[in-house]
C-alpha cells in the first residue's frame, strides 16, 4: 500500500500547495474550466504545473488530467509532460501517472518506449502497487520489440510475494499472447504456475489467462480441479464467473451424463416384482451410473453461490446446474433466478431470457413462482414481452385459469405492442391446451368488436391460426370476420380474413364472392401481402364456383399482370397458367389437378415458443441472449460415453499425513480409531468427544514427563498393546452376552498399573469404539435391532467399569472425578476446572512446566499504560447558555460492550442558575456505529462540574459520533471525533507471536515510512512515551535493542495492530512499519506516529 498517502479525500499534510501563484487554480468543475478545457492555453497551464517543482501542483494537474480522461476528452497531447513525472517521489502523483500511461501507452508507443528503463526499475519497487502499475503499463505498450522484456517481467511477477502483483501478471498474459502468439509455450508454463497458486486473489485471473491462451490444455486443470472447487466460494465475484464457466466445460469432458438413462426409469413399472421382465445387458447399460465424487464436489461447492449479490455469478451457477447436474437437482436454481427479477431492468431482461429458455423444457421448476412473472405497469415493453413468454411456457391444465384471467387484464393496457403480444399468448395457450381452446376462441371473437383497431387486427390473425387447427369449421366466426373487412385497415388482418374465406369458401359460398368483388375494386391500393391473398382467393373461388367468379377472376389476374411488384406479377402468371391454360395445353396434367393443388388440406400451424431453439447455445452467454452465434463462442462439448481416468485429479498428500506416520506416534499412546462408528455412536455428543480429545492430550504429556527412560516406556507400551488386543478379543463375547439380555458383569482388570495412553472414555460411544476391531463393529451392526432396555444395561455396565478403576490409574479427567464418589484426592495432576484459563479440561501449569506455549496463546488483553488528560471542547459556555461540555477518552473498555470506547463527558455550569434535565436526545450515527447513553443529570448547580460516561462503537472508523444533547428542553448538536489511536485496545504478547502475526499481515496490509526524529526523541524511553501518547498500544518485550515493538487491536473489529520502530544509532531517521488488515487504520496511524515523533 502507499507509504505517504491514502485513498481518502484528505490531502496529505506534507503537500505544499501554493494556489495564489497558480494561474490554473480554481474549482475543477467551474464554468471557466469547462469552457476552455480543450483550449491549448489550458493545456499549457497544465504542462507548467507538471513541470513545477512542487508536488502539490503536480498532484492537482494529474487530478485534472485524469478527470478529462474519465469524461472522454482527449488528453494525449499531455503525454510527454506526464511521462516525465513517472520518476516522481510523491506516491500519489506516481499512481495517477501510471493510470494515465495505461490509457495512452498504446497510442503513444514511441514516447512510452523512452521510459522502458523507468518501468523496469519500478518492477523492483518495494511498494506492491507501483510494481503492479509498472507491469500493467509495460503490457499496454503494443510493440513487438519489448516482447522479451514483457516475458521476463511476467516471469518475475509470477513469483512475487504480493498476490496483487501475481494477479496483474495473470492479466498481462493474454496481452502478450495477442501481441506474439509464438510465446504460447512459455506462457503455458507461467499459467501452470499461477493455476497452482492458493491465493483467492490470483486464482480467478489465472483461470482467465488459461481460457484466453490455452483452453484446450485441459490437463492443466486436473491437479487443480479440487482446489478450484474448494476456493470457489472465496474468489472474487468476476473470478467466480470465469471459474464456473471453465469448470462447466471441464465437467462436460470428464464426467458422464448424470441424466443418461433417466428417461427409461420414468416409465411405469409393474407393481409386483414377479411381473417385472428380466433386464438384458443393453437395458442395464442404459441405467444411470453413479455420480463421480468430483462431479458432486463441484455441484456442492457451487450451490452456496446462488445467494451471491452478483447476478452474473447466479446465472453462472444456473447454467452449471442446467448443463451438468441431474434433472432432479436443477430446480434448486429457480428461487435464486426469481430473486434476480427484483434487480435493474437490464438484469431482468437477461434473467428472463434464460428463464424463458429453461421453462420450455422444465415447466415444474418455475411453476411455484408463477405470480413472480405477472406483469407490472412500470415494466418496459421488452420486459413485459419476456414475462408473457414465460407465463405462456408455464401454462398447464391446473394454472391456465389464473393465467387467462391475468391475460384478460393485460388487453386493456395502453401499450399496443404489449396488447398484441398478449393476444398471441392467448392463441398459443389455446392451441397447446385443448381444454380451453373454445373458451379462448370465443374470447378472441368478442375482441373483434373492440374499438382499438390493433386489437381487432391481432385477434383476426390469431383466430385464423386457431381455426386452421380446428377439425370442424366455424361458419359463424368466418362470416362475422368477413363483415369486418370494410373496417379493418391492418394488412396482416385483412390478409388473414381473405385466406380464411378462400380456405373455407365451401362453408360461405354466398359471402366469399361478394368479398372478392369488393377486393377487386381496391386491388390497386392494397398492400402486397393483401394482393397475394386476393389472387389466392380468386383462384380458389374459380375452382369451386366457376360460374359466378370466372370473369371476376380474370379481372383480378389482369390487374396483377401490370402490378409494380414482381412477386405479384409472377404469382398471377403462374396461377393463370394453371387455371386458364392456353390453347393447345388443355391436357396439361398440372391444370387437371389444379383443384387438388390449391384446395389441399393444410397442416395446422405449430405455435411454439421462440426460445425453443435456443438450447443449441450455452445458457447465460451472449449467443444465447441474441439467439445467434457470436464471435468467439464455443459449443459445449458433449458428455463422454465412458468417464476418463479419475486418478488424474488425485493429489498426493504430504508425508506427515500418511497412515504409517499416523499410526506410529513418537510417544507411547494407544491408537484410537476415530472413523469406525459403533452401534451406540448416536448417543455421543460433541462435548464428550472434545473431553476425550483433551484428556488424551493431557495424558500424553503426563506420560512423557513421568517416564524415566525411553527403553522402559517402549517395553511398557508393547505390553499395554498386547493387553489391549487381548481385552479386545474378550470384549466381543461379553458384549454379545450383554446385548442378548444377560446380566452385566464387571470386566476384570489385567494390569494393576495404568496404561500410558490415557484414561478410558466417559461416554458409551467412546467405550464401545475403544475395541477398534472389525469383528466387534460387525457384531454391533447385527444387533442393531435390540431394545432400549438392553441399551440402558450397557450404559450401566460401562459406568460400573469406570467406577472399578483403581485410584492408582493415571491421567483421569475432571468428568471421571465427578463420577467417582470416593473422597480420596487424585494421585496425579489432573486438568483443572478453570474457565478463565480457556475451558473445562485445560491442563494445569504444573503438569506442563517445560512445554512452550502454542502460537497465539500469549496474546491477552491488557490495560492502558497511558491515560490522556487533555480534553476536547464539545460545547462552549456561550453557545450552551452557560453550559460547557468537554470530553476525554479514558482508554478503557465500556461496561456495556467491549466493542465500545469509553468517553468521559464533563458538564460545567458557568451560569448563575441551575441547569436541569441533561440527557441524550436523537442519535445521528453512521451505519455500523452505536452509542450507549450516560445516566441523565437531573440538576447541575452553578459553578459545579459533573461527569458522565458514554460508550461509542466507532466501527473502526474516524467518522464522528453525532447526537443531540437535550438540556432543559433545548437541543444542542454534539460531534465527537476520535483520534485514530483512541480506537485501539492494548494487547500483551511475546515476540514470537508478534513476528508470526506480522508475517501474516505483509503486503497490502503493511504501511511503512521513514521519520526524522527530533532532538528529544532519540532514546528508547522517549520514543515509547510518544507512541503511548499517540496510540493505545502496549510495548512487546524484544530480544534486540535496535527495535521497539507495540501490539494492540481495534476496539470494534478486534483486528490486530502491530507497530515496530527501528532505533537509529548514528542516523537521524527511524523506520516505522504498521501492520493491520484494515488499511485505512494502518495508514492514518502511521501518519499520527510520524507527526508525534517529529515534535520536540
Amino acid at each position: 500500500m502507499s507509504t505517504g498517502g491514502s485513498y481518502s479525500n484528505e490531502r496529505p499534510p506534507t503537500v505544499d500547495v501554493d494556489y495564489a501563484a497558480d494561474p490554473a487554480s480554481g474549482s475543477f468543475f467551474s464554468t471557466e474550466f469547462k469552457k476552455c478545457s480543450l483550449d491549448d492555453n489550458k493545456h499549457e497551464d497544465l504542462k507548467q504545473m507538471l513541470d513545477s517543482n512542487k508536488d502539490g501542483l503536480k498532484l492537482e494537474a494529474m487530478k485534472r488530467i485524469i478527470g478529462m480522461v474519465a469524461k472522454g476528452r482527449d488528453a494525449s497531447e499531455l503525454f510527454p509532460a506526464v511521462v516525465k513525472n513517472v520518476v516522481s517521489a510523491n506516491l500519489e502523483v506516481k499512481k495517477l501517472v501510471y493510470v494515465y500511461l495505461v490509457r495512452y501507452a498504446e497510442e503513444q508507443q514511441d514516447l512510452a518506449l523512452l521510459s522502458i528503463s523507468t518501468f523496469q526499475r519500478a518492477l523492483k519497487d518495494p511498494n506492491q502497487l507501483i510494481r503492479a502499475c509498472a507491469l500493467r503499463v509495460l503490457s499496454s505498450i503494443r510493440v513487438p520489440v519489448i516482447v522479451p522484456i514483457m516475458m521476463l517481467a511476467i516471469k518475475d511477477a509470477m513469483t512475487d510475494m504480493s498476490p496483487y502483483v501475481r494477479k496483474t501478471a495473470a492479466h498481462a498474459i493474454p496481452k502478450l499472447y495477442n501481441l506474439d502468439p509464438e510465446q504460447k509455450e512459455e506462457l503455458i508454463q507461467v499459467i501452470e504456475k499461477l493455476l497452482s497458486d492458493k491465493t483467492t486473489l490470483v486464482v480467478g485471473s489465472a483461470v482467465m489467462a488459461f481460457e484466453e491462451v490455452c483452453p484446450e490444455r485441459i490437463d492443466l486443470i486436473h491437479k487443480n480441479y479440487r482446489k478450484l472447487c474448494n476456493l470457489l466460494v472465496d474468489v472474487e465475484e468476476w473470478g467466480q464467473v470465469i471459474i464456473i464457466n471453465m469448470l462447466t466445460r471441464y465437467a462436460r469432458t470428464q464426467f458422464v451424463d448424470p441424466n443418461a438413462g433417466s428417461e427409461d426409469d420414468d416409465r411405469e413399472r409393474p407393481f409386483y416384482e414377479d411381473d417385472e421382465e428380466i433386464e438384458d445387458d443393453e437395458t442395464l447399460a442404459k441405467r444411470p451410473k453413479p455420480m463421480d465424487p468430483d462431479h458432486r464436489l463441484l455441484l456442492r461447492n457451487a450451490k452456496p453461490l446462488l445467494q451471491s449479490r452478483n447476478a452474473a455469478v447466479v446465472l453462472g451457477v444456473a447454467q452449471l446446474y442446467q448443463h451438468i447436474a441431474p434433472r432432479t437437482e436443477v430446480s434448486l436454481v429457480a428461487r435464486a433466478l426469481v430473486r434476480l427479477l427484483r434487480s435493474h431492468r437490464e438484469i431482468q431482461a437477461v434473467v428472463l431470457t434464460n428463464i424463458a429458455s429453461m421453462s420450455t423444457r422444465r415447466k415444474d421448476m418455475f411453476e411455484p413462482y408463477l405470480k413472480s412473472f405477472f406483469v407490472r405497469s412500470s415494466d418496459p415493453t421488452h420486459i413485459k414481452a419476456l414475462k408473457l413468454e414465460v407465463l405462456t411456457n408455464l401454462a398447464t391444465d391446473t394454472n391456465i385459469s389464473v393465467i387467462l384471467r391475468e391475460f384478460q387484464t393485460y388487453i386493456g393496457s395502453s401499450d399496443k405492442e404489449f396488447v398484441a403480444a398478449t393476444i398471441q399468448a392467448i392463441g398459443r395457450c389455446a392451441s397447446n391446451i385443448r381444454e380451453v381452446t373454445d373458451t379462448c376462441l370465443s374470447g378472441l371473437v368478442s375482441l373483434l368488436s373492440n374499438r382499438d383497431e390493433s386489437v381487432v387486427g391481432e385477434s383476426v390473425v390469431v383466430i385464423r391460426k386457431l381455426l386452421q387447427s380446428e377439425t370442424v369449421g366455424h361458419k359463424d366466426i368466418i362470416s362475422h370476420m368477413a363483415r369486418l373487412m370494410d373496417n379493418i385497415k391492418i394488412p396482416m388482418a385483412r390478409a388473414s380474413i381473405l385466406w380464411l374465406l378462400g380456405e373455407y369458401c365451401d362453408k360461405v359460398p354466398k359471402i366469399a364472392p361478394d368479398v372478392l368483388r369488393k377486393m377487386a375494386k381496391t386491388f390497386i391500393s392494397e398492400d402486397d401481402i393483401v394482393k397475394l391473398q386476393i389472387l389466392t382467393l380468386a383462384t380458389k373461388l374459380y375452382l369451386t364456383n366457376p360460374k359466378q367468379t370466372r370473369l371476376l377472376c380474370q379481372y383480378v389476374y389482369n390487374l396483377a399482370k401490370y402490378d409494380t411488384n414482381y412477386d405479384i406479377r409472377d404469382r398471377a402468371r403462374l396461377t393463370r397458367a394453371l387455371v386458364f391454360p392456353s390453347q393447345g395445353h388443355e391436357d396439361n396434367k398440372l391444370a387437371k389437378h389444379a383443384k387438388k393443388i390449391f384446395l389441399a388440406t393444410k397442416p395446422p400451424p405449430v405455435q411454439q415458443s421462440s426460445f425453443k431453439d435456443r438450447d443449441q447455445f450455452q445458457l447465460s452467454t451472449l449467443s444465447h441472449l441474441i439467439n445467434a452465434r457470436a464471435t468467439g463462442y464455443q459449443d459445449l462439448p458433449p458428455f463422454p460415453e465412458e468417464a476418463p481416468d479419475p486418478t488424474v485429479r488425485y493429489v498426493e498428500l504430504p508425508a506427515s499425513f500418511t497412515p504409517e506416520n499416523h499410526h506410529k506416534p513418537s510417544h507411547p499412546k494407544k491408537s484410537k480409531p476415530q472413523k469406525m462408528k459403533s452401534f451406540y455412536s448416536d448417543e455421543s455428543s460433541p462435548e464428550d468427544e472434545s473431553e476425550d480429545d483433551a484428556s488424551d492430550s493431557s495424558s500424553d504429556s503426563d506420560s512423557d514427563s513421568d517416564s524415566s527412560d525411553s527403553d522402559s516406556s517402549e517395553s511398557s507400551s508393547d505390553e499395554d498393546n498386547e493387553s489391549d488386543s487381548e481385552e479386545e478379543e474378550e470384549e466381543e463375547p461379553r458384549f454379545k452376552r450383554k446385548v442378548s439380555g444377560g446380566s452385566s458383569k464387571k470386566r476384570p482388570e489385567k494390569h494393576g498399573v495404568s496404561q500410558s495412553s490415557g484414561s478410558e472414555d466417559t461416554d458409551s460411544s467412546s467405550s464401545s469404539s475403544s475395541s477398534g476391531s472389525e469383528s466387534s463393529s460387525d457384531e454391533e451392526a447385527e444387533n442393531s435391532e435390540d431394545s432400549d432396555e438392553d441399551v440402558k444395561k450397557k450404559k450401566k455396565s460401562d459406568r460400573e467399569q469406570r467406577n472399578s478403576v483403581p485410584q492408582g490409574r493415571g491421567n483421569r479427567s475432571n468428568l471421571d472425578l465427578l463420577l467417582d464418589l470416593d473422597d480420596t484426592p487424585p494421585a496425579m495432576d489432573t486438568p483443572l476446572l478453570t474457565p478463565s484459563l480457556g475451558g473445562l479440561l485445560t491442563p494445569s501449569p504444573s503438569s506442563q512446566p517445560s512445554q512452550p506455549l502454542p502460537p497465539g496463546a500469549s496474546i491477552q488483553p491488557a490495560s492502558a499504560k497511558f491515560v490522556p488528560t487533555v480534553t476536547q471542547e464539545l460545547l462552549n459556555r456561550i453557545s450552551g447558555g452557560g453550559l460547557a461540555v468537554a470530553c476525554r477518552f479514558t482508554r478503557s473498555p465500556h461496561l456495556y460492550s467491549p466493542r465500545m470506547t469509553s468517553v468521559e463527558l464533563s458538564f460545567t455550569n458557568n451560569g448563575s442558575e441551575e441547569i436541569r434535565d441533561i440527557s441524550v436526545g436523537s442519535k445521528k450515527l453512521a451505519p455500523g456505529m452505536a452509542l450507549h447513553e450516560f445516566a441523565g443529570i437531573a440538576v447541575l448547580s452553578p459553578d459545579t462540574t459533573l461527569n458522565g460516561t458514554i460508550g461509542v462503537d466507532f466501527n473502526d472508523t474516524t467518522q464522528p459520533a453525532m447526537f443531540d444533547l437535550v438540556v432543559g428542553g433545548r437541543t444542542f448538536s454534539i460531534n465527537i471525533t476520535a483520534p485514530i489511536g483512541e480506537l485501539l485496545m492494548p494487547l500483551a504478547m511475546n515476540e514470537g507471536d508478534f513476528n508470526l502475526n506480522q508475517i501474516k499481515l505483509r503486503g497490502m496490509n503493511e504501511q511503512c515510512g521513514v521519520v526524522s526524529l527530533s532532538s528529544g526523541n532519540k532514546d528508547i524511553k522517549s520514543l515509547v512515551n510518544r507512541v503511548y501518547e499517540t496510540a493505545n498500544l502496549l510495548q512487546v518485550q524484544c530480544s534486540s535493542n535496535d527495535i521497539v515493538k507495540f501490539g494492540g487491536q481495534t476496539a470494534s473489529g478486534k483486528a490486530l495492530v502491530l507497530v515496530s520502530l527501528s532505533l537509529p544509532q548514528d542516523e537521524q531517521e527511524s523506520t516505522i512499519s504498521v501492520n493491520c488488515e484494515k488499511m485505512v487504520i494502518s495508514s492514518m496511524l502511521l501518519k499520527e506516529i510520524k507527526s508525534a515523533l517529529k515534535r520536540d
